[in-house]
């Protein structure tokens, strides 16, 4: 099986990448992939999907830590049964814990339920049954961490006091994009949840953890320089940046433009972004919701742009605005071409209206 890639899909939270993090010690090539409840559970399938097609090669799908509906299963399921025929080869495999997929697993043997275990338990017994496993030391005790928590047993004193400090640190590290950066932040999370693994045996375990989490943090960022960790992620996200331009980078009546998705605390970052990279003209992030967030650097009036796009305004380098009738999505590609609609129309309009005035 070792020339197979895993495409693992997992939930969002200290199970779900917990999972992941026990998948990291099998022998395999894994492409690691997160989502929430809801429509950001098919995006990713779909997304997964697409890249087995396009890498055409043997591959195992599993999916953790996530409860598919009827529908999603039935539709899953004749996907795959689909890529079979056409003698790409792919296993697919679900272990969860949530009552609320059990129609789903009696219909199909690949998805596995089990209520008794967390999702990060079951996979960790599922690969030591059925994978090559190069388990470390401190593997099952962590993994009773996550079940202790994950299950609320309030009885596991010391693992229920170390898994809620996991917990936190899973909830509360927002400092990459998980659509903008899947990878980047999949490892972000990944990588501190293994640091922490290191400090169960530890006296004190969940309290030394809790005082050492923003060094742990600032570890991940640091590359030789110190600094506070806003100063260090943002020069990590801007450097991330750079390497999207390619694929983010809009026009707007001459200006150029870098389109995040997101993004987030958009003053610091695209003043990071825009001194860095001084051949573009504005940046802006559209959030989840649709509001956008445009910052310039004296190069162009970013409340002019908020006005056409959107209605909004501001000043002239730093603006916002609200898209009316905005679809949330959970991937980039799905983003940009209601941004670039957006684009066309108005520079439409504004060739109409320069026309009509040469006229």
């Amino acid at each position: 099986m070792t020339n197979k890639t895993f495409y693992h899909l997992s939930h969002i939270d200290l199970d779900g990448y917990s999972a992941q993090l026990v998948m990291k010690y099998t022998p395999y090539t894994i492409k690691n992939y997160n989502a929430n409840y809801g429509a950001e559970v098919k995006q990713k399938l779909e997304q997964i999907l697409e890249a087995i097609k396009q890498d055409n090669q043997s591959s195992y799908i599993l999916i953790t830590d996530l409860n598919l509906t009827t529908d999603e299963s039935k539709w899953l399921d004749n996907e795959v049964e689909k890529l079979n025929e056409k003698k790409v080869d792919v296993k697919l495999q679900l272990l969860d814990h949530h009552g609320t997929g059990e129609a789903s697993s009696k219909k199909y043997d690949w998805y596995y339920l089990d209520t008794s275990r967390c999702a990060t338990k079951i996979t960790y017994d599922f690969v030591k049954e059925n994978f090559d496993f190069d388990e470390p030391k401190w593997m099952q005790k962590y993994v009773d961490v996550v079940n202790a928590v994950d299950l609320w047993i309030m009885d596991e004193e010391e693992n229920f006091e170390m898994g809620k400090v996991c917990m936190r640190l899973v909830t509360e590290t927002r400092e990459l994009n998980r659509v903008m950066f899947a990878d980047n932040d999949n490892n972000y999370k990944i990588s501190l949840l293994h640091e922490a693994a290191k400090f169960i045996d530890r006296e004190n375990a969940p309290i030394v953890l809790d005082e050492e989490i923003h060094k742990l943090k600032k570890n991940f960022f640091k590359d030789k320089d110190d600094g506070t960790l806003d100063n260090l992620a943002t020069k990590y996200i801007v450097k991330l940046l750079g390497t999207l331009m390619p694929t983010h980078t809009i026009y707007y009546k001459g200006y150029k433009g870098f389109l995040s998705y997101g993004l987030g605390n958009t003053s610091i970052i695209g003043n990071g972004f825009l001194t860095r990279y001084p051949e573009y003209d504005f940046i802006v992030d559209v959030s989840y919701r649709g509001t956008m967030s445009l910052r310039a650097n004296n190069k162009v009036d970013v409340s002019q742009i908020a006005k056409e796009w959107a209605e909004g305004g501001g000043h002239p380098n730093a603006s916002g605005g609200r898209i009316i009738g905005f679809k949330e999505q959970y991937r980039y590609d799905k983003v940009k071409p209601q941004i670039q609609k957006i684009i066309d129309e108005k520079e439409a309009v504004a060739g109409k209206l320069e026309y009509k005035k040469e006229d």
